[in-house]
């Protein structure tokens, strides 16, 4: 049942205004606004919780995990049919994404009982070294204090109230506070009531965990500039993104802004792989790029091939795997908007041909497929902008040389990819260095959409992908993002925190 409240530190709160919900289908529900008051609140008791969740032992915090994960399961069918009803995501879409939440929770209670990530180093003392001795040194990781994190418009589980920000700041030992998003504030209520149940089972101290629903700007500026708050974690829009960033930068005690902020994450067809498997790779392009009505920050919305019969022949295929998908509801009606004008600005580009043009209003989507050539897109870098929605454009080159220029004059990515054949090894050679400085993530003979939670992926890039290149927002590893090392000189063991004695 929902209602409408804030969680501030174990207290469902309500508010003088309320901001109505406005769903793709099904009723509108009231919920209370969110105020600095309310952050303050949040924030106070967030450090407060440190100073005993911060020190507990990893057992505690796995278990605390393992909890959460156990109250969304519970809740699955209401957070299924709420998360439907107000994204317009399809049930299966809200079911999948729901085990990704509860999965990648439980993967970090795994990950901490195994203290790998607390990186932990010995130097034993030598009292007898000349000319001077060596102290005894230990150095690990150490949770940094309460985190702020922004719930995304595009997965209301997988990266908002219990996501993969929350989960890996638990993990650490770190408080979270989480400011709601408005396109989906029932579903992230009732994960606040699951994390809430799981707080109460697991008697940690309230303020552990904080839920507060959207409001004005004013409330997210209030979070990132709190004084208690020591990172944030952010999935968003470029523009929403960086405003946040230099909110951090500017206070007077800077913090980290983990932002992952967008990405075209282009393809480059190698001339064998284009040759060999146009048709196929055009399909698979299709399909990765009308998913989920091409809301997905790694959508491939760009594609590089080089002039010739082979790459007029892949164009026709895209166009041709293309032309049935129909409308899809996107996220808010403000996405759809956005959506209609970056097609506008990318149709109105000099030398664009359109390849497919279809018709879409409201908060429908259809898809939409341009080409150019690659000087022209050299020439123009608003054509490297992303389009949140399936939009897909074509970059034709001359040769391999002006594939390369392209490659090298790309911004920061989320992703890259090469497709070739054992023929093209020359050129993915030449390539890869490239690609390797643009994205965090290199694919071959792939599609980017589909992100594994493992230790091994890497979700971010050089910016304008992400504001931090040195780190990740999915898998184990984005961790490091909420602890610091501390060395402890001559320490007597003690007294020393029981990970390090």
């Amino acid at each position: 049942m929902l209602n409408g409240k804030h969680l501030i530190a174990g207290q469902w709160v309500s508010g003088d205004e309320t901001f109505q919900s406005k769903p793709a289908h099904g009723p509108s529900h009231a919920f209370a606004v969110g105020t600095p008051e309310l952050v303050n609140d949040a924030c106070l008791a967030a450090e407060e919780a440190f100073w005993s969740y911060g020190y507990s032992s990893r057992q505690n915090r796995a278990k605390f995990l393992n909890t959460i994960a156990d109250k969304i399961e519970e809740r699955g069918a209401d957070l299924t049919e709420i998360g439907t009803q107000e994204t317009g995501l399809p049930e299966a879409r809200l079911n999948g994404e729901r085990g990704r939440t509860t999965g990648q929770l439980r993967l970090f209670a795994e990950h901490i009982l195994s203290g790998d990530y607390l990186d932990r180093r010995f130097d034993e003392a030598l009292p007898d070294r000349a000319p001077l001795p060596r102290p005894d040194l230990r150095m690990m990781q150490r949770p940094i204090g309460p985190i702020a994190v922004f719930g995304s418009s595009n997965f209301p589980l997988a990266f908002s109230t219990a996501g993969g920000d929350t989960a890996a700041a638990l993990a650490a030992g770190c408080p979270v506070v989480v400011k709601g998003h408005s396109a989906h504030p029932g579903t992230g209520e009732i994960v606040a009531q699951a994390i809430h149940e799981a707080i109460k089972d697991c008697d940690l101290h309230p303020g552990v965990f904080s839920f507060v629903q959207g409001g004005t700007r004013e409330v997210g500026q209030t979070l990132v500039k709190h004084p208690l708050i020591k990172a944030v974690g952010f999935t968003g829009s470029l523009g929403g993104g960086r405003a946040l960033f230099d909110l951090c930068a500017a206070r007077p005690e800077p913090i980290p802004f983990f932002g992952e902020l967008g990405s075209v994450n282009p393809m480059f067809l190698l001339p064998h792989a284009l040759s060999h498997r146009g048709d196929e790779i055009a399909t698979g392009w299709a399909g990765s790029l009308t998913m989920g009505a091409g809301q997905f920050c790694t959508k491939p919305g760009v594609c590089v091939v080089i002039e010739g019969a082979d790459a007029s022949a892949f164009a026709k295929a895209v166009t041709k795997a293309l032309a049935p998908f129909e409308a899809q509801t996107m996220l808010t009606d403000g996405i759809a908007k956005s959506y209609r004008d970056g097609r506008d600005r990318i149709a109105g580009a000099k030398g664009i041909r359109d390849l497919l043009t279809t018709s879409c209003d409201q908060r429908t989507a259809t898809p939409y497929l341009f080409q150019a050539t690659a000087k022209e897109w050299l020439d123009n870098q608003a054509l490297g902008e992303e389009v949140f929605g399936p939009l897909g454009l074509i970059i034709v080159a001359d040769n391999f040389e002006e594939m390369m220029k392209v490659a090298r004059t790309l911004e920061g990515q989320l992703t890259c990819t090469l497709h070739l054949d054992a023929e093209d090894s020359t050129e993915g050679r030449a390539l890869l260095p490239i690609l390797e400085r643009k994205a965090g993530r290199l694919l071959a003979n792939g599609f980017p959409t589909g992100v594994e939670v493992s230790s091994t992926m890497v979700h971010g890039g050089p910016y304008p992908a992400s504001t931090n290149f040195g780190a990740t927002s999915v898998g184990t590893l984005s961790i490091r993002r909420f602890v610091r090392p501390v060395c402890y000189q001559n320490i007597p063991t003690d007294i020393l925190p029981e990970d390090i004695a």
